[in-house]
């Protein structure tokens, strides 16, 4: 790997050094070092298996899930370390909210849904509950489509809408970071392109990791990309300058469709 196909950012919030994931005896992270940017959308692309999610969910420790995971190198989250073993793992998914590819909406009331995670945290005024779901909604673009049926069934709703609620729960506890993995595979083009539209405008107050098959989307929504194949990462760097002018030759390739 060419040592010029990786860019360093300034003071990044998420910053990963040497980061090694291993499942079992199997290592399907090697070395991963980038830092994020506050505030910006990274998008991480490359073909199926390269570890892009394995990674995505290392930041919120999803992966502690599995049996016989194993993680080296560090992982930082504003210089506090993700995999110390005394960290707060509920604070750290709080911190760390996550849109999964397929929509996972409770089956309880729209409202219910977006303030999940405040009834978890303790708050139980109304007054803030109430005012949490109209920002939240709002931000997540679904405000105007539910404010008339707030306690129905989120089961009654679109998949488009569905994946829009997922995005209003995860804002509702405003996180530092939002993962996003694949959220738009499962939707026609029109939810897609407001899922698009709302990771643009979400990025002033949020910082993005997305994980995405689609190169025009990664192309449209990121900041900064990132591109993954067979758990190494060979370039990372402005989206502009990774798809107009890649360092690496194998960057090129997967961009230009020639593999992958």
């Amino acid at each position: 790997m060419e040592h010029s196909a990786i860019c360093t950012v300034a003071e990044p919030v998420i910053a990963m050094s040497n980061l090694r994931l291993f499942y079992g005896q199997s290592e399907a992270l090697h070395g991963i070092s980038m830092g994020l940017s506050r505030q910006q959308v990274t998008a991480l692309i490359g073909p199926s298996g390269c570890g892009k999610s394995t990674l995505l969910r290392c930041v919120n420790r999803m992966n502690d899930l599995i049996d016989n995971v194993r993680v080296t190198g560090s992982l930082t989250l504003d210089r506090t370390e993700i995999n110390d073993p005394g960290l707060d793992v509920i604070e750290l998914r709080r911190r760390v909210g996550m849109v999964f590819q397929k929509s996972n909406p409770f089956p309880k009331s729209i409202y219910e849904n977006v303030v999940y995670g405040l009834r978890i945290a303790g708050v139980n005024q109304r007054d803030a509950l109430d005012q949490a779901v109209e920002t939240s909604l709002s931000g997540a673009g679904l405000w105007e489509e539910v404010k008339d049926r707030l306690h129905e069934s989120a089961l009654g709703l679109s998949g488009g809408q569905m994946q829009r609620l997922c995005i209003a729960r995860a804002i509702a506890v405003r996180p530092d970071v939002i993962l996003m993995d694949e959220p738009c595979s499962a939707l026609d083009p029109r939810s897609t392109a407001r899922i698009e539209e709302l990771i643009v405008d979400l990025r002033r107050d949020f910082t993005i990791i997305i994980v995405t098959h689609n190169m025009q989307q990664a192309g449209r929504v990121s900041d900064y990309t990132a591109f993954l194949y067979e758990g190494n990462l060979v370039e990372y760097g402005p989206t502009r300058g990774i798809f107009t002018n890649p360092v690496c030759k194998q960057t090129e390739d997967y961009i230009t469709g020639r593999f992958g």
